[in-house]
């Protein structure tokens, strides 16, 4: 208990100084919306999902008024940069090389990898069992890497924009199978068109640490979204968003 309360004076301290110093700030945030649960645009073109219900508390975390922006995946790094906007929530992996274009955050969850296939289909995940499948993944994902730095000799790796259009190709039998995010094909499995499939294997990468990409060198707002995440954490709301998405943790 002594240690919540100290998370909590310390950031109550840093954020309120922010608060104070940054008032008029808007901040935009850069995200997808094509990656549920994690972020999407609903029906009625709201853009929503577990990354922007964070970036939202983070920007509440903060004193700030932020405004949610959507990307192409492909461009968003570029964007990013081009300052379109000042902070990308969007389920992004955190690796080096990324690293070289931009900074992060504290990882805000914790990923995995994840082979889905038709539940009739007996899809082992070895190498002599996968030779000469197709198999289907998010283009510029740590999944499409995966696929192709330790598979491209054996499988037929076939890349999409989206993961709604790789997941398509899948309900349509155009690929064997396809690799993603574990908690995004756990979504996809719940809904009607994923009723007749199912995950295969062990995941083949279980310590995806996901962040927030920032500008390279913008050291301050990194600060003030880390001490934001840590306040949230420390308080329960982090707990709230989490239990709105899943029924178990992800941190």
């Amino acid at each position: 208990m002594h240690n919540y309360k100290k998370v909590l004076l310390i950031a109550a301290s840093v954020l309120g100084l922010a608060g104070q110093a940054d008032a008029a700030d808007k901040l935009r945030v850069g995200t997808e919306g094509a990656y549920p649960p994690f972020n999407l645009v609903d029906a009625r073109g709201k853009v929503g999902g577990f990354d922007v219900d964070i970036a939202n508390a983070l920007c509440a975390k903060m004193q700030v008024e932020c405004e949610v922006v959507t990307s192409d995946w492909d461009g968003i790094i570029p964007a990013l940069n081009a300052k379109k906007f000042d902070f990308i929530a969007a389920s992004m992996s955190i690796t080096d090389e990324r690293k070289q274009a931009v900074d992060f955050t504290d990882a805000y969850y914790t990923n995995k990898l994840q082979f889905i296939a038709p539940k009739s289909d007996t899809f082992k995940t070895d190498e002599a069992s996968l030779k000469g499948k197709v198999i289907g993944a998010q283009r510029a994902t740590i999944a499409g890497t995966w696929l192709e730095d330790n598979l491209g000799d054996v499988v037929k790796v076939k890349l999409y924009d989206t993961q709604e259009n790789a997941y398509l190709d899948l309900a349509a039998g155009r690929v064997d199978g396809v690799l993603a995010d574990k908690l995004v094909n756990w979504e996809w499995l719940k809904s009607e068109p994923g009723q007749g499939f199912e995950f295969k294997g062990e995941p083949v990468y279980d310590n995806d640490k996901i962040g927030i990409a920032l500008r390279k060198g913008d050291d301050a707002l990194r600060e003030r979204l880390n001490v934001a995440l840590q306040a949230m954490v420390a308080d329960g709301t982090y707990q709230q968003i989490n239990d709105k998405y899943f029924p178990f943790s992800i941190k």
